[in-house]
This record gives structure tokens, C-alpha cells and sequence, in this order.
């Protein structure tokens, strides 16, 4: 069984639209309204954060980008702050639903990692909406002993080429094949294979963009 998962790509927290930034001075009026993926902090972080700072936290979690994309776009989430994919993250700042970060509030600013901050101009040109929150690859899970049986010794395990070549894929398809329901996973993945930009939404590249079943 070959199983392509993995933690999410790099991810950045950013400051929703809708924020009020210019809150009531005092600390018992205030609230904050956070939109998460699932699992992503421990069960007390919301009941300590809300003890040291002093105010509400309304916390309700999602499964995917595109159920955040979904909201962030239809306007009026009421949302403070999300965490969108990086490879969301450009578009989203292009549509106009974040505002800059305050980052003379942001006492621990300079102890960011620069090279995620680097990686983040990509889509956020001069940091100025976003911060990296957690960082991983998509990786290939797969079992040793059948993808040798398929394969042979010299399987292509440290290759894209064990999913993406098809006469690899036609032999793997018999022990059973599994890839994450995400586009925004494994198209870019997918792009970065055949060379291209993997967070391009160019039409002219995405029509092109292989599957482990078409390459």
C-alpha cells in the first residue's frame, strides 16, 4: 500500500479583513475570532491564552483550503485571524481579504525564521500580511516489501517517479494506491515534477500538469 500524505505545506497566519484593529482599549471588551485547521493546538492553548491575555477566544476549525478559500471569498467572515496554505495565501492577498500586520505589536517579529520568510515572499511579496505558523512536505508512505515485490530491488523509492511514471503505477496499482483528496497538495506537486513553477495558477500550465495515472 502506498499512501502519498503527509503535514501540510508551508503555512502562514494572516489577519482577516474584517479584523477590528482599532478595539476598545480595555482588555475585558475584546475577543478574538480564530479560524484553524483541526488538530493544529494542544486542548488547553485556548483556555491558557484566554487566562494570560485577558479576553474570548471564539475557535472553530476546518478540513481543507478550500473550505477557508470558500469563506474568505464570499466576504464578511468575521474572522481575525486564519491560516491558509501558502499556496492560497497569494490569491487571497490579491482578492483583497487581508489587511497588513501590524508588526510594531509583533514583539517577537525578529526572532523569525528567515528562510520561511523568504519562502513567503513568493506569495507575499514584503511580508506584509502574513507570518509562517507551522511548516512540512508531502511525502510518499508506501510499504517496503510489496513495492519491492512490484518493482524489484531497484525500486525508484527517492523518485516522483515510483507514483508518476505509469508503467510504475500499472505494477503499484495491484498492492493499492491512495493520494490525499487535495488538489492543493498534489497539483503542485505534480508541476514541480515536470519542471514547472508548483505555485503557478497559470491555466497554461495547470492544463498540463500530469497525474500519477496521465504522465
Amino acid at each position: 500500500m502506498i499512501d502519498v500524505s503527509a503535514s501540510r505545506t508551508t503555512l502562514a497566519a494572516a489577519v482577516a479583513l474584517s479584523t477590528a484593529l482599532a478595539m476598545p482599549a480595555s482588555a475585558s471588551e475584546e475577543s478574538l475570532k480564530f479560524y484553524n485547521w483541526s488538530d493544529y493546538i494542544a486542548g488547553d492553548t485556548i483556555d491558557n491564552f484566554q487566562k494570560e491575555a485577558g479576553f474570548d477566544v471564539t475557535y472553530d476549525v476546518f478540513d481543507s483550503n478550500e473550505v477557508l478559500e470558500a469563506k474568505l471569498m464570499a466576504g464578511g467572515s468575521g474572522f481575525d485571524l486564519v491560516v491558509p496554505g501558502s499556496q492560497f495565501l497569494g490569491r487571497q492577498i490579491t482578492a483583497g481579504v487581508f489587511q497588513p500586520l501590524d508588526k510594531s505589536k509583533l514583539t517577537n517579529y525578529a526572532n523569525l525564521d528567515e528562510g520561511l520568510m523568504k519562502v513567503l515572499t513568493e506569495v507575499d511579496p514584503e511580508n506584509k500580511y502574513a507570518i509562517p505558523y507551522l511548516w512540512g512536505t508531502t511525502g510518499i508512505g508506501y510499504n517496503v516489501e510489496q513495492v519491492k515485490a512490484a518493482l524489484g530491488e531497484d525500486a525508484p523509492v527517492d523518485s516522483l517517479d515510483l507514483v508518476f511514471k505509469p508503467e510504475n503505477m500499472e505494477k503499484l496499482a495491484k498492492c493499492g494506491v491512495a493520494f490525499l483528496d487535495a488538489p492543493g497538495e498534489i497539483v503542485p506537486i505534480a508541476q514541480n515534477y515536470v519542471g514547472k513553477n508548483p505555485n503557478s495558477f497559470d491555466k497554461r500550465i495547470t492544463a498540463k500538469t500530469p497525474t500519477p495515472a496521465s504522465c
